[in-house]
């Protein structure tokens, strides 16, 4: 469990800066002496967490190297979540681009992704979630790139609902429940499905399996055997599984098949697919 985090907030992003009121109204939050990017810091320290709150001019996607500048063990980015589909949701995932940069961050570059952090995220928004959301954990995907373990949790994905004071509470409140307590996990990476990973979601809350890194299908014809192996090297704790979602692997199958084999023998992580999982809608 990391008890010094970094929780960035993004004064061009509207959830943003509304999780970051909810996290400073909610919990004993101090405003310090501090300024970062001219801006405030706020802090909230006892004998489990020393969690300070960073707002940076810059989007969040392109705060590059921030652990570079911010002394931290686990670093958060409250964000908006925005989709073509406008769905209502609560959203958790670990940056990094698997192919190209489109959104910030370096071409076939991914951060450190805390997968037990991941899982207890997902599952304490999911029980939060009064507010009928959909609650979802993305595949990897943009910046910022930095080297520390790291992760984004949003509420999306229109104007109406970054000011949901409501949703902006629940994310906040999820926050600060995972970052105090973290139950451990068996680590895994996904590969394979789409972007909202539904099939390794139902995994997620009913095991005790929790994903860091997840490739989806979009990004399947750039993943190879280096961008597997930095999926593995970047998820914490290291993974002993690799979980793949089959029919989402589509015509890649057998080439993805053949490199996971390859290294599944060298690295002695276990290779199983998404409906070998038995578990109930």
């Amino acid at each position: 469990m990391f008890k010094k985090v970094a929780i960035i907030s993004s004064k061009k992003d509207l959830a943003s800066t509304n999780i970051k009121e909810q996290l400073i109204s909610i919990f004993p939050f101090k405003e310090t002496e501090l300024l970062f990017d001219s801006n405030k810091v706020y802090e909230l320290k006892d004998n489990r967490l020393d969690a300070k709150i960073f707002t940076i001019n810059s989007k969040l996607v392109n705060a590059e190297n921030l652990d570079e500048l911010i002394d931290a063990e686990l670093f958060v980015f409250i964000s908006k979540h925005q989709s073509k589909s406008s769905i209502p949701s609560l959203c958790i995932h670990t940056q990094g681009n698997i192919s190209e940069a489109q959104l910030g961050g370096r071409p076939k570059n991914i951060a450190v992704s805390p997968a037990c952090y991941l899982k207890q995220g997902l599952k304490n928004l999911n029980e939060l979630n009064s507010i009928n959301f959909d609650v979802v954990q993305e595949a990897t995907h943009h910046g910022p790139t930095i080297n520390k373990p790291s992760f984004f949790i949003e509420v999306g994905s229109t104007e109406k609902e970054w000011s949901n004071q409501k949703a902006c509470s629940i994310v906040a409140v999820a926050l600060m429940k995972t970052l105090r307590s973290v139950e451990p996990c068996i680590s895994a990476i996904g590969i394979g499905g789409p972007h909202t990973t539904p099939n390794f979601r139902k995994i997620i809350l009913n095991t005790n399996i929790g994903l860091g890194h997840v490739c989806a299908h979009y990004n399947l014809p750039d993943l190879d055997r280096a961008m597997i192996e930095q999926m593995l090297d970047k998820t914490t704790p290291k993974p002993s599984l690799i979980i793949l979602d089959w029919k989402g692997l589509k015509h890649e199958k057998q080439r993805i098949l053949k490199i996971i084999e390859e290294i599944s023998s060298e690295r002695n992580v276990k290779v199983i697919r998404t409906k070998d999982f038995k578990i109930n809608p």
